[in-house]
């Protein structure tokens, strides 16, 4: 049994379309930057926390059960741009992304008592200029709010962006190649309805 530890629509929308079995579980964790580390380390970290936390949550284990654990960042200038706390936040990286390059890194790991598998993906983002009216304006469709660079490419915020260089899914938040890769990897069946 796979097991999904997010509380993101995103990615449970994102891991149904490669049609794998799974149920969610709570993985709350201290999403917090440890002092000199770097955005891939940080975000494969809390891939694994996530994972692992999922997996203490878990009251019914057997040999065919795996936790998935992901998490994204937004790195630009060298920044790692989290979930806004408030608008100014908000504002103050939505200025920052505006007609600027930035990275989305997204990782995952798959974990199962004691093995994990964990990768991850870089995908690099360009932005158009956005005006301070567009930032206000996308604060009040209630999007940015839990989007990590304040946010979603999936919704309207993707009309900020000019182009990526990447893996699309992985910064909506789910690389799903990556994932499909990992499953295969710990023998997971995800063809589920496929004849």
């Amino acid at each position: 049994m796979l097991y999904l530890a997010s509380k993101s629509p995103r990615r449970k929308e994102l891991l149904e379309q490669i049609q794998v079995e799974f149920s969610l579980l709570n993985a709350s964790i201290n999403e917090q930057v440890n002092d000199g580390e770097s955005a891939i380390d940080f975000v494969c970290r809390m891939a694994e926390e996530k994972a692992q936390a999922g997996w203490q949550n878990l009251t019914d284990i057997d040999a065919d059960t795996w936790v998935l654990g992901s998490d994204t960042v937004v790195v630009c200038e060298g920044q790692i741009l989290g979930k806004p706390r408030e608008f100014a936040h908000s504002r103050e990286m939505l200025q920052l992304l505006s007609g600027n390059q930035h990275q989305v890194i997204t990782a995952i790991s798959l974990l199962q008592e004691n093995t994990i598998y964990t990768e991850y993906v870089e995908t690099n983002v360009y932005f158009r200029d956005i005006s301070d009216s567009e930032i206000s304006a996308y604060w009040q469709s209630n999007e940015p709010q839990d989007k990590a660079g304040s946010y979603g490419i999936q919704g309207v915020g993707g009309k900020f962006v000019k182009r990526i260089e990447g893996s699309y899914s992985a910064v909506v938040g789910l690389p799903l190649y990556e994932t499909e890769q990992l499953l295969m990897k710990a023998n997971i069946n995800f063809n589920k309805g496929i004849q």
